[in-house]
């Protein structure tokens, strides 16, 4: 029986978990190795597609969509290297994942580690003691731009699942987690940068400017 083995990638929104995730299993793929995806069944934000996404909509075709790992368990027996999406929304990732790798499969795992709160994203990280690999990929500050460990969600919402991309949460770095005017934050941070700065023109020339978010908006109207 060939050597199985359980792959962790984590981190925040926007940390490139999916890419990672599809970089990997196209890897095992060139190497005539069988690879089942599989997408959670609720995650409907950037297709209906069969088809797990990145954020900027590099699409990877999954086998399956479901809401319970277990239910697969059959069909995952015929292959040999298992790609689990959005792996903190399913209450059964645990089990499932042991199970498959003590029966020899590689399985790779892309999960949120925290919720918007910062606590465990549900049964997630009891996964870490069960893993031969773990990496925890960082995000960009989209106040501050320094590394990004957290997720910060917009709006007053307070259920965990909450399925959403950039119009509902933020990548942020500990300062502005918890700073109550965030971009003020950033931008005090880095005085020194734009100590000399009169005018929006010196940092975004006016046949170069792109307001791309409303961070960019936010940003452009502390200098107009």
């Amino acid at each position: 029986m060939s050597k199985g083995q359980i792959q962790l990638i984590l981190g925040p929104m926007f940390s490139g978990k999916t890419t990672e995730l599809i970089r990997r299993m196209r890897r095992y793929e060139t190497a005539n190795h069988k690879c089942m995806v599989i997408k959670y069944e609720k995650d409907n934000r950037y297709d209906d597609t069969d088809a797990i996404s990145t954020h900027d909509k590099h699409m990877y075709s999954a086998n399956v969509k479901t809401s319970c790992l277990l239910d697969q368990e059959f069909s995952a027996l015929k292959y040999s290297v298992i790609g689990i999406d959005e792996g903190q929304f399913y209450k059964d990732v645990v089990e499932f994942c042991e199970k498959m790798a003590n029966m020899g499969k590689i399985v790779i795992v892309a999960a949120l580690d925290g919720t918007y709160q910062r606590k465990g994203f549900g049964s997630i990280l009891e996964l870490v003691p069960l893993a031969e690999s773990i990496v925890k990929l960082t995000a960009v500050c989209m106040y501050c731009y320094n590394d990004a460990a957290f997720t910060k969600r917009k709006g007053n919402e307070t259920q965990i699942e909450l399925i959403g991309g950039k119009e509902s949460y933020l990548a942020v770095c500990r300062t502005c987690y918890f700073a109550q005017s965030p971009l003020k934050t950033a931008l005090k941070e880095n005085k020194a940068q734009f100590s000399n700065i009169t005018n929006v023109d010196q940092i975004y020339p006016p046949k170069q400017l792109k307001i791309s978010s409303e961070i960019d908006i936010l940003f452009y109207s502390l200098f107009i």
